[in-house]
């Protein structure tokens, strides 16, 4: 890659920033105290108080725009941590924006599918509109824009997000329309997905908060509408074709291991005479009623013998030990076997 490390053209290719976090402006609103009061309402959530940086971050940008140095001090006082340990998180993943961002955060999928489909040219029709290029503001603060590399709505493609809200099946003169009426002060409806907010709102949403006014507002989000037409397609047209998967290899009978989706009654009441405690014998249950080899691993990951070959009696060889199993031991009695015979001799011209 021949762009320079920290530049726009880097980040947009790599996903990667490694330019510095920029300082705090002089109309960046401060961390309260009230900030902090949340930050250890964060903490309390979970067993180990660093498992709480990320949303503890996501905090930090509902309040600022994004991480800033300001922010990324309360966050390493709160956890006891280095401002190198959270710097480190925050530049790691890119929902973590380093400089201030705009109100809105307009991603446009440029990845394989996207791309091929017009992805590229709405983000560059959209770059020029606003002059600006990956993760960049808009002069007048209204629309921070930024490739992405994957929006994992491949059936929607063309995307673009809006606060993490979906706009599907966009096109450049469609995605123009919506980036104007952003910087209008509108919030067109999405695709699908929740009404649209701000970046500082869905900020504090992903930090554990609700970013709605009141309780009626919160579940209007949960039930707004959205066209889901692309994704069930598929399931549409194999019902109209009367298609379905083939059945799996080997499932056993419905009356030896009940209702489909319900484990082997083996799993569920164990016996109690094998010796073994009643995890143990449900796991080696589990394991032989695996209908192939994925599913036997993903049984014997589960194993409380790990490394054992699982549903065999404890106190065999094991499977996957460094020396195979040893050969059962034989029944009854072998004949000797009679050495070969010795090669002719020479036979001086006779028959």
């Amino acid at each position: 890659m021949s762009a320079l490390p920290g530049s726009a053209e880097g980040t947009a290719v790599t996903g990667l920033d490694s330019s510095p976090v920029e300082p705090a402006t002089a109309d960046l609103p401060p961390l309260t105290e009230q900030v902090r009061l949340e930050a250890r309402e964060i903490i309390a959530r979970y067993p180990q108080p660093r498992s709480a940086l990320l949303p503890m971050l996501h905090l930090v940008q509902s309040h600022q725009g994004y991480v800033s140095p300001e922010g990324v001090a309360l966050c390493a006082e709160e956890l006891g941590l280095t401002k190198a340990e959270v710097g480190a998180v925050a530049t790691f993943y890119t929902m973590y924006k380093r400089r201030p961002t705009g109100r809105h955060l307009v991603s446009v999928c440029t990845n394989t599918l996207c791309s091929v489909l017009g992805g590229q040219r709405i983000f560059d029709a959209l770059s020029a509109d606003l002059g600006v290029h990956h993760d960049e503001t808009a002069a007048d603060g209204s629309v921070t824009l930024e490739h992405a590399e994957c929006l994992a709505a491949c059936d929607y493609a063309p995307v673009v997000t809006v606060d993490y809200e979906f706009y599907d099946q966009q096109d450049v003169e469609s995605a123009r329309a919506l980036v104007a009426a952003l910087r209008r002060g509108d919030k067109p409806h999405p695709t699908r997905g929740a009404p649209l907010t701000d970046f500082r709102g869905v900020s504090r949403q992903l930090a554990g908060f609700s970013q709605h006014a009141d309780a009626g507002a919160a579940q209007a989000a949960v039930d707004a509408e959205g066209r889901i037409g692309p994704t069930l397609a598929g399931l549409r047209l194999a019902a109209e074709r009367r298609e379905s998967a083939p059945p799996m290899p080997g499932r056993p009978p419905v009356d030896e291991a009940g209702p489909a989706g319900t484990e082997p009654r083996e799993t569920t009441r164990p016996s109690g005479r094998t010796g073994e405690t009643p995890d143990e014998e449900a796991a080696d249950a589990r394991v032989a009623a695996a209908d192939n080899p994925a599913e036997r691993a993903g049984a014997a990951q589960a194993h409380p013998d790990k490394g054992a070959e699982y549903g065999q009696p404890r106190g065999r060889q094991r499977a996957g030990t460094e020396n195979p199993p040893a050969a059962e031991p034989a029944t009854g009695t072998t004949p000797p076997v009679s050495p070969s015979p010795s090669p002719p001799g020479p036979t001086d011209g006779k028959a």
